[in-house]
């Protein structure tokens, strides 16, 4: 799996070889792509594939390609990919990422963002 993910777009690492997250989300959005391949909801081909198409998109958009906004393609690569095989919708996800920015925006500075925060909920 590391192998192919390599190929596509390298995971940052740290000099202990483990993946370095500047933020918690990063580590989430990891962690729950891996998870979601574990259970079999796509192959890793279609993951690389996804991951390679949302950086594509990215760099033909302007950006700025120095190794910043890597997980924010992942994040995409990810909602795009549960969007095409019917695991959760489009409005479904615009959904949930209102929810979170609602829960941010409510939330004090330097506590953790929770969904629970969302004066919505």
């Amino acid at each position: 799996m590391a192998r192919v993910a390599a190929e596509v777009a390298p995971i940052p690492r740290g000099d202990d070889g483990e993946p370095v997250f500047r933020e918690p989300w990063e580590a989430q959005a990891f962690a729950m792509t891996l998870a979601l391949y574990e259970r079999g909801l796509f192959t890793w081909t279609e993951w690389a594939a996804a991951l390679s198409g949302a950086i594509k998109q990215a760099q033909t958009a302007g950006d700025c390609d120095d190794g910043s906004t890597y997980y924010q393609h992942w994040l995409s690569a990810i909602e795009q990919l549960v969007s095409d095989k019917g695991i959760a919708s489009e409005q479904a996800l615009a959904a949930r990422r209102d929810a979170w920015d609602r829960a941010a925006h409510a939330t004090p500075h330097g506590q953790p963002i929770l969904l629970d925060n969302d004066p919505l909920r």
